[in-house]
């Protein structure tokens, strides 16, 4: 009986053997490429390395809970009334207490999370692609394009943004509708300016021309290779204007231009309790203030985290 003698394996046999030989020796370890975790990777590295970006995101986690499963797990009726509980101080049954008509405070603070902040995103991502699709045609091709855009951007900014956005609103009656987009008008300018400079920089630099003697065309260009090195600082853009948005969707409802009562909304809330402050019922607007602060402070933390999980030149 013969033996059979058996090659060692080295680094050398692995490396040369075939798909179809490996496929008969028994499943093959496939290890993942950097592209499949890098991303989350980075995304971990940068809320470590940044204390404040990680705290930030917990305030959004909050608020993206109290948004979905607000109106699920209150423990009252946001628009039910009860006057015998009217105007009652915080308490273990009422935490942040009763308005003039004995709603719980809570509850209709915690159910008008979904409203604001679906506000605010909604407005922030329109401004976000109408004023990126706008700067960018602009910056890149320049000409007529680009000076009929820095013409129609001035005349936007010439108004004060709050009175431009009343004044849409009152013209356009007020709707959920017509407060987003009054509130992506006011917030576009910042977005079509800030991508019209970044392209205008980049489209003559060495990684563009490399890319178009690749044979891409120039709308490819644009969005591929130029687009992605503008993100960054429009990051900290997007994360003022949510906070902002938020400010702007209660303001109109302060003076009454904004949602309409009795949905719970966060200006509305300010508003009608302001009425109390004299009286001395301090909670129902001391609570609706202090969500609205945290929200605006939470979205203002987020800009130099989402900054850097976005920016190619800091990705390993």
């Amino acid at each position: 009986m013969s033996a059979t003698v058996l090659a060692p394996v080295t680094k050398t046999s692995v490396a040369n053997t075939s798909p179809q030989s490996a496929g008969r020796l028994g499943p093959a370890m496939v290890e993942p490429t950097p592209h499949q975790s890098g991303h989350l990777e980075h995304i971990v590295y940068v809320l470590k390395a940044n204390p404040v970006t990680l705290f930030a995101f917990a305030m959004l986690a909050m608020l993206i809970v109290s948004a979905v499963l607000g109106p699920y797990i209150v423990p009252y009726d946001p628009l039910q009334t009860n006057a015998a509980n009217a105007l009652q101080p915080p308490s273990w049954d009422h935490w942040f207490g009763t308005d003039n008509v004995g709603r719980d405070v809570f509850s209709r603070e915690s159910v008008a999370t979904r409203l604001d902040l679906t506000i605010s995103i909604a407005a922030v991502a329109l401004s976000f692609v109408v004023g990126s699709i706008l700067g960018g045609i602009a910056g890149y091709w320049g000409g007529w394009i680009d000076s009929v855009l820095n013409r129609f951007l001035d005349t936007i900014m010439a108004f004060p943004l709050f009175v431009l956005a009343m004044g849409i609103v009152a013209a356009l009656g007020n709707t959920i509708e017509n407060i987003i987009y009054a509130t992506a008008i006011i917030n576009m300018p910042f977005y079509a300016r800030l991508v019209r400079a970044e392209v205008n920089i980049r489209r003559d630099t060495g990684f563009v021309r490399a890319a178009k003697l690749s044979g891409n065309s120039d709308l490819r260009v644009l969005a591929f290779h130029i687009f992605p090195n503008a993100l960054p600082p429009m990051m900290v853009q997007v994360s003022l204007n949510l906070g902002w948005a938020i400010l702007n969707a209660a303001g109109l409802s302060f003076i009454g231009l904004g949602v309409r009562p009795p949905t719970p909304e966060w200006g509305i809330m300010v508003a009608e309790g302001a009425n109390f402050i004299v009286s001395g019922e301090w909670w129902l607007a001391v609570f609706p203030g202090l969500w609205l602060m945290i929200a605006v402070f939470t979205f203002n933390l987020l800009g130099d985290g989402l900054r850097d999980i976005v920016d190619p030149r800091k990705r390993t």
